[in-house]
């Protein structure tokens, strides 16, 4: 079976993913994020596809697991890992429609990873219509929680990749049309300042600011960036009254590093930060942590047999390990064999400004059709 044979039609491909750009999935809207996978569920169902739902816990929606047709159905197989909540709130599309200008295609969490998600179905019909029995089974676990770190379904994940021989990530494709074959390890921190109130207006030096204290460790935590790993606070919440000496300030920061034992020393200077200052306590604790994933045997075996694939598609598929943290990372960390970045190619992912190349849809299809109808 060719790949470049399979009749992958882009405006119909177009057309389908809409529907599914425009059903918004923001993690921390577990009932949008559920439509979202009933979506999902329903296309799979029509293909022929057993599915299963997984309740939620921890206030996230739940997991939609599907498993394919195939006479060794139960034996180890293919597993693609791929998440549907997005960062953008309902309601992005009022600012950021679905739309298509020339090569590019725009709407919110088209990239990352909706359109990278329905490519993976498209190309597993487009198997189905050519009467093609993949060599081994394939299961689609779609989850509801990637974008904030994976809190509840990564033991899902790492279970339902345990029991495969291969894991496919169909996150964003790079830029030079490449993938992804290892992870940075990441790790996310809640950051909380305790101060004393007071009457801003009246008493404003009677109060210890837990604000004033936030943005002070803020400073602190940035200037820590170096080139073995990064800190950045993406999150503060202090209080509600202007004319209150504000008692507490919340943050939540992030440390990234391309090797594991940098980061545990970043973790390890940002639990140290924890102390009081001029009466006001400051406290770091740790939150989820994606492992540093690098490339074994097992991996580079399964680059190297979707760059042979790529080859006759006409396409370089060069590889690297990458930042940004994806499901992945649990994958090739326990040594699964596991390919990231096979999704669509685009850009300013997590923007307003999110996109798509829509050359790529047909392309990146053909790639992952090839991988499942050959991987052995």
């Amino acid at each position: 079976m060719n790949p470049a044979n399979l009749p992958f039609d882009t405006e119909a491909m177009l057309q389908g993913l809409r529907g599914w750009v425009e059903c918004e999935s923001p993690t921390w809207d577990a009932a949008a994020v559920e439509r979202m996978l009933d979506l999902a569920a329903r296309d799979m169902a029509i293909m022929g596809a057993t599915i299963e739902r997984i309740a939620g816990r921890q206030g996230f929606a739940g997991c939609v697991r599907a498993r394919f047709p195939h006479p060794n159905q139960g034996q180890p197989g293919i597993l693609i890992a791929g998440h549907m909540d997005t960062v953008h709130p309902v309601g992005t599309l009022a600012k950021l429609s679905f739309r298509r200008e020339g090569n590019k295609c725009y709407g919110p969490g088209i990239c990352d990873m909706k359109g990278g998600n329905y490519i993976t179905l498209e190309a597993i019909r487009q198997l189905i219509k050519a009467s093609v029995t993949t060599p081994l089974p394939i299961t689609v676990l779609f989850t509801p929680d990637e974008e904030v770190g994976t809190p509840s379904t990564r033991d899902i994940i790492e279970a339902e990749a345990q029991r495969n021989k291969d894991v496919l990530v169909p996150e964003p494709g790079r830029p030079d049309n490449g993938v992804v074959t290892g992870r940075y390890a990441i790790a996310r921190f809640n950051l909380e300042a305790v101060g004393r109130p007071s009457h801003a207006g009246a008493r404003l030096g009677a109060g210890r600011s837990a604000i004033r204290e936030m943005a002070r460790q803020i400073l602190a935590i940035d200037a820590m960036t170096g080139e073995d790993c990064t800190f950045s606070v993406g999150i503060v919440h202090g209080r509600q009254w202007v004319n209150c000496v504000a008692t507490t300030c919340t943050g939540e920061a992030l440390s990234m590093a391309k090797r594991q034992a940098d980061l545990d020393r970043g973790v390890e200077r940002m639990l140290a930060l924890s102390g009081t200052h001029d009466d006001v306590s400051f406290t770091v604790t740790r939150g989820v942590t994606r492992p540093v994933w690098e490339p074994d045997s097992g991996t580079m075996a399964l680059y190297e047999h979707a760059r042979a694939i790529a080859e006759q598609l006409g396409l370089s598929l060069p590889h690297g390990s990458a930042g940004g943290g994806s499901d992945g990372n649990f994958t090739g960390a326990l040594g699964i064999p596991t390919l990231d970045g096979l999704g669509v190619r685009g850009g300013d992912m997590h923007t307003l400004n999110e996109h798509i190349e829509v050359d790529s849809l047909a392309e990146r299809g053909r790639l992952m059709a090839g991988l499942l109808a050959t991987l052995a």
